[in-house]
């Protein structure tokens, strides 16, 4: 019988990377001053909050 993991709950699963890319994007806009610098972050939490559910899905079905 599988046991349920926190990565089933799509909460948890989208939660995460929402909070992760919200950080980044603070920093990059409230920190940072280089325009190109704050893009690139921007992309990476863009990144971040669209494949980590993925990757996070993938566990929970595996675990």
């Amino acid at each position: 019988m599988s046991q349920a993991t926190l990565f089933h709950n799509p909460l948890i699963r989208w939660g995460m990377p929402v909070t992760g890319a919200a950080v980044a994007i603070g920093i990059a806009f409230f920190i940072l001053d280089d325009r190109t610098v704050q893009l690139a972050i921007v992309g990476v939490a863009a990144l971040h909050l669209l494949v980590t559910p993925q990757i996070l899905k993938r566990a929970a079905r595996e675990a």
